[in-house]
């Protein structure tokens, strides 16, 4: 088993999850990232491997032995070192090559709901023609298109908590955006699940949590488990995106980009019965989620 950018939250989950019942070899981009899965434990050892993830001859040697890759591989926002291009297009390209070329039975590719080919968005356009590039491929893949992720310890959800512990927090739109989060626990074993079904071979599935609720609905939801109620101060849209034009322009590595706020502002609301059906998993609810996330930053 492969699992590339091994090195993330869902990474050193998924790595957890799988070294209990298979040998997993882990690829990462350099000694830093390395040395955060150091402390990886189970009875099978991990193998990590550091490489350009847009190398296919590093890659066709990492999947040597492997019979199946999870391809976490991805970035929100762009900066001097890191292009979507790079990142989506380019590794995904190197992936089918190694993956034909290593006789790998199956691809996991973990993207973002909203992803398409035609998206307006820059980071959404990349991830759907990454998409492409691995369902086109000689190699069976599976795409798996998820929302805002929360899990124990995140930065999505240390980043939640930390908001909703404020005595005022602003909000894009004042919080209109639709969010549908997925615990953690539920892509890893969704990712787990899709790793040997026979009918999802060259399939995407939209996968989200079994509930959609406003931005602002859910900081409320975060900040009653703290006890906490934060004044909400609503933030045009318009005026961080021009900000952040500003920002790209003045910085080879901005904080923030157009890009990456179209990502996090954009509507997630879908039926997520399918998908589930498919995989065979069960969905966290929302109110558990959060308790779960609210109770690892008390800890």
């Amino acid at each position: 088993m492969l699992i590339t950018g091994a090195n993330g939250h869902l990474g050193r989950r998924l790595i957890a999850r799988l070294s209990e019942e298979r040998p997993v070899r882990a690829v990462v981009r350099s000694e830093r990232a390395a040395r955060t899965l150091s402390e990886s434990r189970g009875p099978n050892p991990l193998d990590t491997r550091i490489l350009d993830p847009t190398d296919p001859v590093a890659l066709t040697e990492a999947c040597e032995a492997c019979a199946q890759v999870v391809h976490l591989v991805g970035i929100l926002k762009e900066g001097a070192s890191s292009r979507y291009e790079d990142a989506h297009e380019g590794s995904s390209r190197a992936l089918a090559q190694a993956a034909a070329a290593a006789g790998i039975r199956r691809i996991v590719y973990l993207s973002i709901l909203g992803s398409t080919p035609a998206a307006t968005n820059a980071c959404l356009a990349s991830k759907g023609r990454a998409e492409r590039i691995l369902l086109e491929g000689e190699t069976p893949a599976l795409i798996l298109r998820v929302p805002m992720v929360l899990g124990e310890g995140d930065f999505a959800s240390r980043s939640l908590i930390g908001q909703a512990r404020s005595a005022v927090t602003p909000l894009l739109r004042g919080g209109r955006s639709l969010e549908q989060p997925i615990y953690a626990g539920d892509v890893v074993e969704a990712i787990v699940s899709g790793l040997d079904r026979p009918d999802l071979a060259d399939v995407s599935l939209d996968l989200a949590g079994p509930e959609c609720v406003s931005r602002r609905g859910l900081l409320e939801r975060t900040a009653r488990l703290l006890d906490r109620s934060p004044r909400v101060v609503p933030i045009p849209l318009g005026l961080n995106l021009a900000i952040a034009a500003l920002l790209e322009r003045i910085s080879k590595n901005p904080p923030v980009t157009r890009a990456m706020l179209g990502v996090l502002n954009h509507d997630d609301n879908i039926d997520v019965a399918d998908a589930c059906q498919r995989l065979g998993i069960e969905l966290t609810s929302l109110d558990d989620m959060l308790r779960r996330c609210v109770a690892a930053e008390a800890t």
